[in-house]
């Protein structure tokens, strides 16, 4: 084996990492057979509810309520006008809309984006997905599956023809944060379940579970937590991990992926582009480790300001694997400052990055 000179460490390492192909671990993607679920295209990229945030900055004469009485294809049109040829590109979000278009053959020197939509227009949403793949250089995504959603799971329980690039995991907020307003859909899949939990409701809770992922065989089950989330607590969430989703998990041998630190609709009239961020108790995902230390758990938490914390008991706990630069956190300034932090106190023993994205055409730079 022959050496490499060390001023070529940093060429050698930048090529080796730019030719592996990833598989990223967190997506809201959908393979084509679920149909819409799948968003792809310049309309959806440009409208993702990042840039609807930026555009309600940069022109507040159109209000929110009028923003979203649009069409989708007006509403990319007064994004791309307001924020990308009126004002810089210069965020993040808007950077990486023009990395994804440029990279899969639009040109974007022109700004034209009636040009734009024409370069993607007649193409298949099955020739959109092997571009995209072909771009990202990525072998794999892990969707996000929720079975309480009605336009998901018909496909499920018809069957598909999978493809492998896109793998499944549980998503379970609906059980564990939204239990009150799908109490009524539970009981027409046939898992009564009220909000009292008792003995019947926690067995039917197992149940689902159960059911689900022998139905999915996810690659793990995952929920996204507030900000408030604290372990142990006599709260509808905290009986429903003790007493359903641990159990569930350690006996199939599932993974339980924590997300924490959203604070929901700070800005109710943004819809999904008004969440914040808020700071999360560390200490309640150690407690989760130290008393289930047969169970894996993932871990992303939103804060800037915990990520050190999380790191340090990442290092105490085997059973702990922090991931990705979550959600606000996925800048170029703060990805390079956590993972070196990352690094520096667990070696490679985490997981970096995750793109969690919401349009397939976003796996190109996220």
């Amino acid at each position: 084996m022959s050496c490499v000179p060390a001023d070529q460490i940093r060429c050698r390492v930048h090529q080796i990492v730019s030719e592996t192909p990833v598989l990223d671990i967190h997506t809201h993607l959908y393979s084509p057979p679920f149909g819409d679920l799948l968003l792809w295209g310049p309309d959806e990229l440009v409208t993702y509810h990042y840039l609807i945030a930026e555009v309600s900055r940069t022109d507040r004469s159109v209000s929110p309520d009028r923003f979203y009485a649009m069409s989708k294809p007006e509403q990319a049109a007064h994004i791309w006008q307001r924020c990308f040829v009126e004002h810089g590109p210069v965020s993040e979000a808007r950077r990486g809309v023009l990395t994804a278009l440029t990279a899969l053959g639009a040109d974007v020197s022109g700004k034209d984006y009636a040009a734009i939509r024409a370069h993607f227009a007649g193409r298949t949403v099955e020739a959109h997905v092997d571009a995209v793949f072909a771009a990202a250089n990525c072998s794999g995504v892990v969707m996000t599956n929720d079975p309480l959603d009605d336009l998901e799971r018909p496909v499920w329980v018809n069957g598909f023809t999978e493809d492998p690039r896109f793998k499944p995991a549980l998503r379970i907020d609906g059980l564990l944060v939204f239990l009150e307003r799908n109490v009524d859909r539970l009981a027409s899949m046939g898992y009564a379940i009220s909000t009292a939990l008792d003995k019947t409701d926690l067995a039917n809770a197992r149940q689902f579970l159960s059911d689900w992922i022998s139905m999915m065989a996810p690659m793990y089950v995952a929920v996204s937590l507030p900000d408030t989330f604290c372990y142990p607590e006599d709260s509808l969430p905290g009986k429903l991990i003790a007493e359903a989703v641990l159990p569930v998990c350690r006996d199939m041998r599932v993974p339980f992926a924590l997300m924490i630190g959203v604070k929901r609709l700070i800005n109710p009239s943004l819809k999904l582009a008004g969440d914040g961020v808020g700071r999360a108790d560390v200490g309640s995902v150690a407690r989760l480790c130290e008393e289930n230390p047969d169970v894996n758990f993932l871990c992303t938490l939103l804060s800037l300001e915990n990520q050190h914390e999380l790191a340090v008991t990442a290092r105490k706990f085997p059973n702990l694997m922090p991931f990705g630069c979550w959600w606000f956190l996925n800048d170029p300034s703060m990805i390079e400052q956590i993972t070196r932090l990352r690094m520096e106190l667990l070696g490679t023993s985490f997981i970096p990055q995750h793109s969690d994205c919401r349009i397939l055409d976003q796996l190109v730079y996220k």
